[in-house]
């Protein structure tokens, strides 16, 4: 039996919830097993990835969880002692894997030995024991327990270490020198910089060669650092510039007319906006404008490492585009960025003239997170009877914070982009268990007819993302609705692919399709005086 078939807690979580990260995990684990079954991929580097997360999965657990578990089951300490037994056979495994090839009867069997282990070890934890803990411990114990096995996976060794799997004491006293000795031995052997590309073999050549070369900047998993830790990690704009420049081509962004820094005034607050305008043209009319509003789960991510999309945009339709530099939570939680989109987008309506353009031509678009914020814009504007953008361009936007749909399965283990990266984005965003739930944020459950009357919309979606399944059932309830849409697919490439035109033909195609559309919605809008559609 798939993990994928019995993973599901019988029970509602919060990002955070030290169950919501096991589960995590073991989505990921479980879709990797899929990749080594297969054949496909790098199987070395998939048995690496495994062997690295595992390893960190099963210390974390023994630290953090299994203390509270053998208290609170009422076989307590059998119930652990079982689940150590369980560990530490897959930690054997583990070793064999990590020390023998892909193909050798060794490195096979224990492959084997260890898919059936897991396959076993997870529903009895995910059905049995994770609830009884929530159970006897309460739900806010579980989030402080969540928080400790982030911790702990930070701190615990990345190879398997069969001779230090028992009891706390023992696990801690080993896991700290034998998690040094392992970053070492991940340095010297190049491991290190294979850990976070995407071996899966689903990529295109061209957006394998972005995923290895981020990779090569050894990132860290960004679900077990702090945000401002997180923030300081590489960004796949940084591996497109890696590309760039090893294969001898210029690593500057693509040029364009002008870029202005400007500040504008809000209640709590200046808002920092970059304008970029397209090369001056014969023309003196005022320009459409788009205003951007990047990605980065509401919590990492900025203005300049989202600077290649309002580039690409600005040149590709002449256009004005804004790019808005919202407040990023935990520092500012929700609904600080959304109410930051919709104080821009006025700004942006009321001094478009000041900025050479005309407000009768102004779309909105956004990029994952940013995708949510833009679409949550226009539903608050036609709310409140204000003027609406004349088209929405969301590339693959986040639009819920459910986690059972296919592309959390299927992607769990994507890169740049993972299921456990999502509920960390979401544990830091959201303060309270119903904030999520928000009609702002949780756009799918906005029923159908409050959807009506929305601009003509483009959603772009990537096949190796989590956020894939939700954008296009969101194009789903729209066209529903009878809102003018197109979701467009592109298979063979991750999150984040929209800003990689220097180094993938799909990033072109995208930029160059939504160019298109949005020339199409402003001509259409100027024919009719600024009315969408």
């Amino acid at each position: 039996m798939l993990l994928e078939d019995a993973m599901s807690l019988p029970y509602e979580t919060l990002p955070g919830d030290v169950d919501r990260a096991i589960s995590d995990d073991h989505a990921a684990i479980e879709r990797l097993f899929q990749h080594l079954e297969a054949n496909r991929g790098d199987r070395r580097t998939l048995a690496d990835q495994l062997v690295f997360l595992l390893s960190m999965h099963t210390t974390a657990e023994e630290l953090a969880v299994y203390p509270d578990l053998s208290e609170a089951a009422a076989d307590g300490h059998g119930l652990t002692d079982r689940i150590r037994d369980e560990h530490q056979r897959i930690q054997e495994a583990m070793a064999a894997i990590d020390r023998n090839d892909p193909g050798s009867p060794d490195f096979e069997e224990a492959l084997a030995h260890l898919i059936a282990d897991m396959r076993r070890h997870v529903p009895g934890e995910e059905q049995e024991s994770l609830p009884a803990l929530r159970n006897a411990v309460g739900p806010r114990r579980m989030g402080e327990l969540g928080d400790l096995f982030a911790d702990a996976k930070r701190r615990a060794p990345t190879r398997p270490h069969p001779s230090a799997t028992g009891r706390p004491p023992v696990t801690r006293a080993f896991g700290t020198p034998a998690a040094m000795v392992d970053k070492v031995r991940d340095k010297s052997t190049g491991r290190q910089k294979r850990l976070a590309t995407d071996a899966s073999g689903l990529l295109h050549p061209q957006a394998q060669q972005v995923l290895d070369a981020y990779a090569s900047l050894n990132p860290k998993p960004i679900e077990i650092l702090e945000p401002e830790q997180a923030r300081k990690q590489p960004t796949p704009a940084d591996a497109v510039s890696r590309v760039l420049s090893d294969s001898g081509r210029p690593a500057d962004p693509e040029p364009v007319g002008s870029i202005e820094d400007i500040t504008i005034p809000r209640p709590s607050g200046d808002i920092s906006l970059r304008i970029y305008r397209p090369t001056p043209s014969v023309t003196s009319k005022a320009l459409p404008i788009l205003i951007y509003l990047h990605g980065g789960g509401f919590v990492i991510g900025d203005l300049d490492s989202y600077d290649a999309t309002p580039r690409g945009l600005t040149n590709r339709e002449q256009c004005i585009v804004v790019s808005v530099e919202y407040r990023h939570a935990p520092e500012h939680p929700f609904p600080a960025a959304h109410d930051d989109a919709l104080e821009a987008t006025r700004w942006v309506y009321d001094h478009a003239s000041d900025i050479g353009g005309d407000a009768h031509r102004v779309a909105i678009a956004g990029e994952s997170a940013g995708g949510n914020l833009a679409a949550s814009t226009c539903l608050r504007l036609r709310d409140s009877g204000e003027p609406v953008p004349v088209f929405q361009l969301l590339v693959y936007p986040l639009v819920t914070g459910a986690v059972d749909n296919d592309s959390y399965a299927d992607s769990a283990d994507a890169r740049p982009l993972s299921r456990a990266m999502l509920s960390w984005f979401a544990k830091h965003t959201f303060r309270t268990p119903d904030a999520a739930k928000d009609p702002r944020v949780n756009l799918l459950d906005v029923p159908v007819d409050r959807l009506g009357g929305l601009p003509p919309t483009l959603v772009i979606t990537a096949e190796r993302d989590p956020l894939r399944t939700q954008g296009q059932r969101y194009a789903d309830r729209l066209m529903q609705a009878g809102v003018e849409v197109e979701c467009r697919h592109y298979e063979g490439v991750p999150h984040e692919f929209f800003g990689m035109t220097p180094v993938l033909d799909a990033a072109r195609d995208a930029q160059q399709h939504a160019a298109n559309a949005l020339h199409a919605a402003f001509t259409t809008s100027h024919a009719t005086g600024g009315r969408a559609g």
